[in-house]
């Protein structure tokens, strides 16, 4: 009866919180890295064109699209600075979602939506155990509660 309510009722320290953390920082990282590398293949294509929502020329939004989902993706996929790193990927879900989307579901902004509250999720929750910031932290603090 108890595995039965540890399982309905986790508390942090369970295993399967970090490993649920681990595979939704890694599913969405992964998901988000392969829209970076799309837009780092089509750089020469797409940088004439792209939205520049900050005035600061479609080249340069077009290479801040791709540091925030292909770099950062990767780091969070590795959990290494996670909470830094999901930052520019919040800001750049933002863009996409209100002004490349209209702030709506019927233009296609679902997919940006999603990715943003994944990415939120990820930024309070943090990036469990299963992370390269889960072994940085042990190894200035002894040990780690997260």
């Amino acid at each position: 009866m108890t595995k039965i309510i540890n399982f309905l009722f986790p508390c942090q320290q369970c295993c399967g919180v970090h490993i649920g953390l681990g595979l939704l920082r890694i599913a969405f990282g992964l998901l988000i890295v392969t829209h970076g590398w799309a837009k780092f293949q089509g750089f020469d294509a797409m940088s004439s064109a792209f939205p520049d929502p900050f005035g600061i020329g479609s080249a340069a939004s077009l290479s801040l699209a791709i540091f925030a989902e292909l770099f950062c993706g990767l780091a969070l996929v590795a959990g290494f600075l996670t909470r830094l790193a999901i930052i520019p990927l919040v800001v750049t879900m933002l863009v996409a979602f209100f002004q490349a989307h209209g702030g709506s579901f019927e233009q296609g902004g679902e997919l940006a939506f999603t990715y943003l509250v994944a990415f939120v999720a990820l930024f309070f929750t943090g990036p469990g155990r299963l992370s390269v910031d889960s072994l940085i932290g042990q190894r200035f603090s002894g040990s780690c509660k997260a």
